[in-house]
């Protein structure tokens, strides 16, 4: 029995060296540094920069009308919202009962003064002959004339209320003014309106635009033409200033900025955010965002040398702009700093560079 427990102590320590020799051997094959780790990189460039703050903006139409009744009477249509119109279509009707038999009475006293006026011309065409033969027909010639020429302003006149009976009809339909929807119905069928009443709204949808309010110092680093950064929720874009009025509103001595919006995302009335310049614009070194690694003794980029080893570069944050963030530390234009893959590496290691951000 004391031989046996001999023999099994004799396998247990066989089997836990060779554990050892294979443990001491697989660490010696992988040597620190020597798996190349996948990582991207992107180029450090110098940019122009200000620094910048952030103000509230709203997404607008820079079409949107409030259409209302030119006349008054009974609507009989309005457009629902959401209806889509072009330029010219019609987005409200008033009834044109009146209008009609108003239009149709002076379609009436036209043609009698026309009848009356072609009349008293044959008149004065028959008088003139006569009037060679005797002074008494030359006396009922002038009258003639005259009922003539009266004839002829009574026709003009009432062919120009005939005109303005047309066009008080033509604004018994209220059209859209260009292409966009119907956002807004401020009344409804049925309901009886005045001049001047508003009845729907329309905006077009395609025509954005960000307004926002500025402070007055902003005309002394904005100009038109200008990139802005522009931020909703985690979406950032650079859009042009189209205009900057260089006139502070009297209460609030703020500017109105306006942005314009190339892309089909954007809905009138969303807020957004625009980052703007608050000093003039100067000349600095400049890294993707992905590139800082924050830690609690300061920041840090990883560069890349030319051996594809990283090299850990203490750097200062700066001004940020979209997706470059200005740094100050030992790093030159043109070196290649990791933007993803980051995490995993250590001073020292050997990388892979997947493919170069420029």
């Amino acid at each position: 029995m004391h031989s046996f427990y001999i023999k099994i102590s004799r396998i247990l320590i066989g089997t836990l060296c060779v554990g050892i020799v294979v443990f001491a051997s697989s660490g010696m094959a992988a040597p620190e540094g020597g798996r190349s780790s996948p990582v991207k990189v992107a180029e450090a460039k110098q940019v122009l920069m200000a620094p910048q703050t952030w103000v509230a903006g709203t997404v607008i139409s820079r079409h949107e009308a409030r259409l209302a009744a030119e006349v008054a009477g009974r609507l009989v249509l309005v457009k629902e919202v959401g209806t889509r119109v072009k330029e010219g279509d019609v987005v409200a009707r008033i009834d044109p009962t009146f209008v009609k038999l108003k239009i149709e009475e002076l379609q009436a006293r036209v043609e009698a003064d026309r009848a009356r006026l072609a009349f008293l011309k044959s008149e004065v065409r028959r008088n003139e002959r006569l009037a060679t033969q005797n002074n008494a027909a030359q006396t009922r010639l002038d009258e003639l004339r005259a009922d003539r020429e009266v004839a002829r302003s009574e026709l003009q006149i009432s062919q120009v209320r005939l005109k303005q009976a047309q066009e008080e009809l033509r604004r018994h339909v209220i059209r859209s003014p260009f292409t966009g929807v119907v956002v807004e119905r401020l009344m409804r069928r049925g309901e009886r309106v005045a001049v001047g009443d508003n009845v729907a709204r329309v905006i077009d949808s395609r025509a954005l635009e960000v307004q926002a309010w500025v402070p007055l110092e902003t005309l002394d680093f904005v100009r038109e033409g200008d990139a802005l950064t522009l931020k909703i929720n985690d979406q950032e874009i650079n859009a042009p200033v189209r205009a900057l009025v260089a006139a502070g509103n009297a209460r609030s001595r703020l500017l109105d900025l306006r942005i314009s919006l190339d892309d089909d995302v954007w809905t009138a009335g969303q807020t957004v955010r625009v980052a703007l310049p608050v000093a003039t614009a100067k000349t600095v070194l400049a890294v993707p965002r992905d590139a800082l690694v924050l830690r609690r003794d300061g920041a840090f980029v990883f560069r890349i040398t030319a051996e594809n080893k990283a090299q850990r570069i203490a750097v200062k944050p700066g001004v940020a702009s979209g997706p470059l963030v200005a740094v100050a530390g030992e790093l030159n234009v043109g070196d290649k700093v990791v933007v993803r893959g980051g995490e995993r590496l250590r001073p020292g290691s050997t990388v892979k560079i997947l493919n170069e951000t420029p």
